[in-house]
């Protein structure tokens, strides 16, 4: 190597140390103007993470504790201290307990089970409008059913023609369709 080459390959180094140099300091002054803002984003991200740990627990423990609480109200469904505390932990097990143990005059809110209690309501009742309120309830489970039994009440009633008609709302898919022929058959005579 020649001397020019040895300082030429100095140079290079000293440039290359130099933009390091110029970009830490660079970095040094970024920090130093927004060292507030950083802090706080930091601060800020730490507490999050802390609070969404602390609220996940919370929620753990509480889902466990109303499982125990509901463990012990199907054993004991006549426990009103442990249905209060139910009720505080968890509102959804809460009126499946209540309508577990079918005591009267409760309302249900939870999916699924309010239909379910309205839907036997309307069959103690014999009431068709109720029936048709629950059956066209877009996610109530026995719907078809619903619609089977307003149509036997229908018929029970003398009211053929809407009985018909209130089996064709059935989809010839439904698990009731076996039901649905017998009735048919019945309605043909009258």
């Amino acid at each position: 190597m020649s001397l020019k080459e040895n300082m030429d390959f100095v140079k290079e180094e000293l440039n290359s140390e130099e933009k390091f140099l110029e970009g830490f300091v660079r970095l040094e002054r970024f920090f130093k103007k927004y060292k507030l803002l950083i802090i706080s984003a930091v601060v800020i991200i730490v507490v999050a993470v802390i609070a969404i740990n602390v609220t996940s627990y919370l929620k753990e423990q509480n889902k466990i504790k109303a499982n125990i609480v509901f463990q012990e109200l199907l054993k004991n469904p006549n426990d009103e201290k442990a249905l209060e505390t139910l009720k505080g932990l968890n509102t959804r097990l809460y009126e499946i307990v209540l309508f577990n143990s079918q005591k009267k005059d409760i309302s249900i809110n939870t999916e699924f089970f309010k239909e379910l209690l309205a839907y036997e309501k309307a069959i103690k009742e014999q009431n068709v409008k109720k029936l048709n309120d629950v059956s066209m309830e877009k996610n109530f489970l026995l719907k078809e059913f619903a619609i089977f039994n307003r149509a036997l009440i229908l018929a029970q009633t003398g009211k053929y023609q809407e009985a018909r008609d209130a089996l064709k709302m059935i989809p010839e898919t439904s698990q009731v369709t076996d039901l649905v022929a017998l009735l048919e058959h019945y309605l043909i005579t009258k």
